[in-house]
């Protein structure tokens, strides 16, 4: 299997710098950021976000959150990748404030194939090594190459 995201990425949704104090607040900068290239309505993926982020953190460890919903009117699987300017709270597995977020974005019936990019997902910022060249990058075009580039190693069929 391929370690890049490219599929689930769309360019004008990777942004550095976010200005966000809290899960709220990020939640409206992501829904601004995903409504209009998705053709969705803006507050329809902040409350999708939040309501899921309701039945426990999303923030799985290592400063990375994967915060994700499903939205009736969308087509397919869609990442928005975010470096925050400061972390923030998310009552993490491991208590550690966040600063990368991967919102991800899926039809009302992915199913099955929303649990398989979470999981795509989660197994990539799983690697700390990947996530310290994320932090490391200095633009989002920096940032969506990282995330498009197959990473020799990665994936179970790697040689």
């Amino acid at each position: 299997m391929a370690s890049d995201l490219s599929d689930l990425l769309h360019p004008d949704l990777v942004v550095v710098g976010v200005m966000a104090n809290n899960k709220k607040i990020l939640f409206q900068q992501l829904g601004a950021l995903a409504g209009p290239p998705l053709g969705l309505d803006p507050s329809m993926v902040t409350n999708a976000l939040a309501e899921r982020e309701k039945l426990g953190s999303t923030g799985f460890g290592g400063g990375v959150a994967i915060p994700h919903a499903r939205l009736p009117g969308l087509s397919r699987i869609v990442a928005i990748v975010a470096r925050l300017a400061q972390p923030i709270e998310f009552n993490a597995i491991d208590d550690m404030p966040v600063d990368i977020v991967v919102g991800m974005l899926s039809p009302a019936s992915a199913g099955a194939d929303h649990l398989k990019a979470l999981a795509r997902v989660s197994g990539r910022f799983r690697d700390h090594g990947f996530v310290a060249k994320l932090r490391g990058a200095g633009s989002r075009d920096a940032i969506y190459a990282l995330l498009t580039a197959d990473e020799p190693g990665m994936g179970r069929d790697a040689a």
